[in-house]
């Protein structure tokens, strides 16, 4: 069954502030989480927490090899923000579902039903091919 993302979620994720994890992120400009990201920090004003492979910083913020090592004090994560391709997903998801974290939102051409099926059976929101920097405008963000 196809995800219908709810957009009273998708507002409520986009103007509450919180954490989101950002999975995918790293120092590579050309990729969409790069600047995302930025606009996920600097314009919505949320926290962002760069995980990726390396385990490395980006826009001078303290980055994590997977969401298993973002420590507690970090926590909660309110959402995961998934820039990993549809086949790597489910891992992600599963590991959201594992940290405790509140939603996933999977970015453009992302998708997973069974994963996101495991995250809505788990309690998370979840929201599917969509990027927060394209939905802003909706909401004068």
């Amino acid at each position: 069954m196809m995800h219908v993302n709810d957009p009273a979620v998708v507002e409520r994720l986009m103007r509450t502030k919180g954490t989101w994890a950002i999975v995918g992120l790293s120092n590579n400009e050309w990729r969409s989480a790069y600047d995302v990201s930025l606009y996920v920090r600097d314009k919505m004003g949320m926290e962002i927490i760069p995980v990726n492979l390396k385990g490395e910083d980006v826009h001078g913020e303290k980055g994590y090899k997977s969401l298993a090592d973002i420590p507690a004090e970090k926590h909660p994560i309110d959402v995961v923000d998934c820039f990993v391709n549809s086949e790597r997903v489910g891992a992600v998801i599963d590991q959201a579902i594992a940290v405790g974290a509140k939603a996933v939102w999977l970015q453009l051409g992302v998708f997973d039903d069974d994963a996101t099926q495991r995250a809505r059976d788990a309690g998370l929101d979840v929201v599917v091919n969509s990027c927060p920097a394209r939905e802003g405008w909706h909401y004068g963000l």
